[in-house]
């Protein structure tokens, strides 16, 4: 998979976030993102994607507690910079993600298929998951604001 993949699921979230709950029927979805311009490709694995994403969901995983530490493996490690990984700490820290979430943002970002990931599709996959569980509105609400938040070059 490529960054495209990416692209295609942000375009999904945005067409899509503001609608009533449920998502259409797949192949209607498939249709449309052809229609759009989308590669058969990167539509087939982002809609492969999104069921994971489903499926992540409705099986909530990880039985870590609240002090608990994440050991990143090799492959995640290779993907995921120093700076990612202390982004989903962040994140974890300020109460935005709890660890069962952390590990559904790792394995969608591990999904992507990029070789490398960078701050701002884990931002992206963050706000997906997020939006994809529909349980806390606060921390969704945070996260869009740091999605969305507009950089003014000012330097801290």
């Amino acid at each position: 998979m490529t960054d495209s993949v990416l692209d295609v699921l942000l375009y999904l979230f945005e067409t899509y976030s503001d609608q009533e709950p449920g998502a259409p029927d797949q192949d209607v979805l498939r249709d449309e993102l052809l229609r759009a311009g989308f590669g058969e490709p990167e539509v087939d694995s982002a809609l492969d994607w999104l069921e994971g994403l489903s499926d992540d969901a409705a099986n909530p995983a990880s039985a870590a507690g609240e002090r608990s530490v994440r050991v990143y493996n090799e492959v995640e490690l290779r993907r995921l910079d120093t700076d990612c990984r202390g982004y989903l700490l962040y994140l974890e820290q300020v109460g935005i993600l709890s660890t069962g979430q952390r590990e559904r943002v790792i394995d969608r970002l591990m999904a992507l298929g990029n070789a490398t990931v960078d701050r701002e599709q884990v931002k992206w996959v963050v706000l997906m998951v997020l939006f994809a569980e529909q349980g806390d509105a606060a921390a969704f609400a945070r996260m869009e604001d740091l999605v969305f938040e507009e950089n003014n070059g000012a330097v801290h």
